[in-house]
Order: C-alpha cells, then sequence, then structure tokens
C-alpha cells in the first residue's frame, strides 16, 4: 500500500486508497452503459458470416472492455489522471449509422478510419501538436467548457430519467411522475443521492445507483411493474429462463473476426480515397475537441487547472485517448475517447491514476460478468449525471460576464454543448465567436494567428461534415 500511495502520489494530492477506490467504483458506474450500448450500436452496422446478431454483439462486447481497458491503464499508469475511457457516444452513432449505413462504406473500412485517425493521434500527441492546439482555446471558453458539460450532463439525466421529455411543440417538456415508473423511481433514487452527498456521506452516487436499481429489479420480481419497465429490455425474462450463470457462460468472448474484419479494411482503403479521407477527418476532428473539452471541464472541478486554463501535461492522457482508439479499432470497435462520466469519480475525491486503475480494473472484471454489467438500468447511472451536473455549474463564476467577449464566448459554449448534445460543437461555438467579438470591440490584436486558424478550421469541420450528412458523398 506504501508503494501504491508512493505511485501515484496520494500525499501530493491530498488523498488515500480508499478515497480513489470509492471513485474508481463510482466513475465505472457511471459508465459501465458502454458496454452494453456500444455493442448494441455497432451491432447494427456489423455483420459476420456464418454468426448471428447476438454472437456479434457479444464480440463487440469483449471489444469494448478491452480496448477500454487498455486505454484506461495508459491513462492510470502513464498521465496519473483519473479518467475513465471507453468509446464513445455519439462517434459510435456516427460510425453505424452515418459511415456504414448511410454512405455505404463497409464496416471494415470504417475501423481503418479510425485506426489511421488513432496513429495520427499518437504522432500529434508525441510532438506536442494536440497540447498547443488546446493551449489556443480562448479563455472564456476554457473556462466556460465545466459548466457547459454540467448542462449537458444535467440534460442527458434529466432524459434518462424520464423528467425530460418529447414534445412535439417545444421540443422538450416535464415528464409526468404520476405515469412513470422509471420517472417515479429516478427522483426516488435522486433524492437519497442528494441527501447523502449534501450530509458528506462517503460513496454516496455509488450508493444511490445501486439502491436504485435494486428497487427497479424487486419492484420488477414482486410484479408492481411489468418486466422492462424498470430493467433493461429483455434482461429480465433472459435471468428467469436462463438463469443468471448460464447466461455468463454462453457470452462469445471469441472476437478474431473482427480483427480480420480489420485487417480486410486496411486493403480497402483504396476503393475511394477521397471518401476514406473525408471520414478520417470528421473522427478525428470531432474525438479531437470531444476529448480537449471533456478533459478541461473534468479537471476544472477536480482543480488540476493552472491560471491560464491549461491542463499541465495534458499530452499525457490524450496518449492514452490516442492509443485506445489505434488498439480499439484493431480489435473491432469505435473511437475510444475520455468520458465526461469521469467527473462523477472525482466529484467523490478522485485525484489520481489509481482511480482510473480501479476503473480498468472493473472493466477487466466485466469480461467476467456481462450480463450482470447489462442488468444496471441506464437510468440508475444516470442519476450520478444530475448530482455531478449540478456541481459543475461552479464553473460559471470563472467568466468575467460583463467582458462582451468573454459573456459571448462563454454563454455560447455553455448553451450550444447541451442543445446540440454536442462538447465539440459547444467548443466550436465559442471558438468561432471569440475573435468576431473581439474583433467588433476593436481588440482584434489580442487574438492571434492561430486562434483565427482555429475558427476558420471549424468553418471547415462544418462545411465537410454537412456535406457528408446531407449524402453528397458516398461510398
Amino acid at each position: 500500500m506504501g508503494a501504491l500511495a508512493a505511485f501515484f502520489g496520494f500525499d501530493e494530492h491530498d488523498t488515500d486508497l480508499e478515497t480513489e477506490s470509492i471513485a474508481g467504483v463510482t466513475t465505472f458506474l457511471a459508465m459501465s452503459y458502454i458496454i452494453v450500448v456500444n455493442p448494441a450500436i455497432l451491432g447494427e452496422a456489423i455483420t459476420l458470416e456464418g454468426y448471428s446478431s447476438g454472437e456479434v454483439t457479444q464480440m463487440i462486447t469483449v471489444a469494448t472492455i478491452l480496448s477500454s481497458a487498455v486505454a484506461i491503464f495508459v491513462m492510470a499508469f502513464w498521465a496519473n489522471r483519473p479518467f475513465g475511457l471507453a468509446p464513445g457516444m455519439g462517434l459510435n452513432a456516427f460510425f453505424a449509422y452515418t459511415v456504414v449505413l448511410g454512405l455505404g462504406v463497409p464496416w471494415q473500412v470504417a475501423l481503418a478510419a479510425v485506426f489511421v485517425e488513432g496513429v495520427v493521434f499518437i504522432f500529434l500527441t508525441a510532438i506536442g501538436a494536440r497540447r498547443y492546439i488546446i493551449e489556443l482555446f480562448p479563455e472564456p471558453v476554457k473556462f466556460a467548457v465545466g459548466a457547459g458539460i454540467g448542462v449537458y450532463l444535467l440534460f442527458l439525466g434529466l432524459q434518462e430519467m424520464q423528467i425530460v421529455v418529447d414534445d412535439p411543440a417545444t421540443l422538450v417538456s416535464l415528464g409526468n411522475v404520476a405515469t412513470s415508473a422509471v420517472a417515479a423511481l429516478s427522483v426516488a433514487g435522486l433524492a437519497l443521492m442528494l441527501v447523502l452527498h449534501a450530509r458528506g456521506i462517503r460513496g454516496s452516487i455509488v450508493i444511490g445507483i445501486v439502491a436504485t436499481a435494486v428497487a427497479g429489479w424487486a419492484l420488477t420480481a414482486a410484479d408492481v411493474v411489468a418486466p422492462g419497465t424498470l430493467t433493461p429490455p429483455g434482461s429480465y425474462e433472459q435471468v428467469t429462463e436462463e438463469g443468471l450463470l448460464s447466461m455468463i457462460a454462453s457470452v462469445q468472448y471469441d472476437f478474431r473476426p473482427l480483427i480480420a474484419g480489420f485487417i480486410d479494411g486496411l486493403g480497402m482503403i483504396t476503393e475511394d480515397p477521397l471518401v476514406f479521407v473525408l471520414v478520417v477527418f470528421t473522427f478525428f476532428f470531432v474525438d479531437f475537441f470531444d476529448t480537449a473539452g471533456t478533459l478541461i471541464g473534468v479537471s476544472q472541478i477536480g482543480g488540476f487547472l493552472d491560471e491560464e486554463g491549461d491542463l499541465p501535461e495534458i499530452e499525457k492522457p490524450l496518449m492514452a485517448d490516442a492509443i485506445g482508439t489505434t488498439v480499439g479499432a484493431m480489435i473491432g470497435t469505435s473511437t475510444v475517447t475520455t468520458f465526461i462520466e469521469s467527473s462523477t469519480g472525482v466529484e467523490e475525491g478522485g485525484r489520481t491514476g489509481f482511480t482510473a486503475l480501479v476503473v480498468g480494473l472493473l472493466f477487466v472484471l466485466s469480461l467476467l460478468v456481462v450480463p450482470l454489467i447489462s442488468a444496471i438500468p441506464q437510468y440508475a447511472s444516470y442519476l450520478a449525471l444530475v448530482v455531478v451536473g449540478i456541481i459543475m455549474l461552479q464553473g460559471v463564476t470563472d467568466i468575467d460576464w460583463q467582458h462582451p467577449a468573454w459573456a459571448i464566448a462563454g454563454g455560447l459554449t455553455i448553451t450550444v454543448m447541451p442543445m446540440t448534445a454536442s462538447i465539440s460543437n459547444g467548443l466550436a461555438a465559442g471558438i468561432m465567436s471569440y475573435p468576431l467579438v473581439k474583433g467588433a470591440m476593436g481588440e482584434a490584436d489580442d487574438v492571434s494567428t492561430g486562434q483565427w486558424a482555429l475558427a476558420l478550421s471549424f468553418i471547415l469541420y462544418f462545411v465537410i461534415y454537412f456535406a457528408v450528412d446531407a449524402g453528397m458523398v458516398s461510398f
């Protein structure tokens, strides 16, 4: 224990083994849904001759877990930061629905594109280019990222809790707690979590998640609600019919066909190199700025940023992201990125790579109990996002709201993130508006050439993205 404390710098970061362990468990529970959701999304696009869709999904599950673990271990031992990584939401949907199903790009080629993106990231990180670009972000954008992610987390959590629901007239509206079992149980679970947090109970987020999940299964077993209402669809029936041990024993762990598909994809790149480059560019751009925004936002609530809003030695966590993406593509999954759910562990006190190590070990252990992990209802884990989202709003106090350039760039960064469900879009709004407002104020000399170039690069990205999304290019 003394060696672990010395290696990860517990004394330096004013933490201890118990705090770091609880933080790791918290982060894992908050992001464990990716073990189920990522294979479900990629399974829509990846097909293998001779294998059922269920077997392919299980292969992708194994690839998801292993790629996450590799990236997290790099984060733990090399970067010594308490961040979890896994195949990113949004990027996996782009991979499946836009690139493969929309553009008609073979999934093998799409994996090759993710691989190339990862290799480029490794190179740019090694020479310090990614750090240089991130440090170009205007100060109001850096300080607004945390609050923007906070609102984004709140919005995601409330949607999954069915407190915020679709509305044809206003897009969103208040859900009915009286008619929605998910909303009612979620509100009860959130109340428990908030009370425990307010009283300073260590592990309040973990307790809230587990208690809510157990309550959902108990109410289902007692026939208070129908199966699939408070439990993941099909999970209750599968457990009662097959038994949990039988389900665990039946998992398809052989994912070599996905590796073979990746190798085939490398040989298919030359069939349409222009589309391939466009796909790589889109993956690259979104992942670059999603990761940058997440690292800055989560680091802000952890107190890791310096006076200029930069994360010291940011190239180390960036390398974890790059290696995870490269390895993930080789074994059959989409882009790996740093998860905003890492903020839950940071809020529980996680300050070192030991938190990440715990997350990585739990991912590895989940290989043995994949069905058990999939039994955690997503609304239960998303309760944590609401609590952490509220806490992250404190970042707005770092913004000079009296200065027009700060107010506009910061305000757009905060609001565009949740409204477009994208961290990179929020960054884009702030980065593009800042030089324009500074120029209008007669302070164009305060804007560096790099910041102008960054704003123009976003314009180029959106031109390409909208062309791809509109189907103006095809494979």
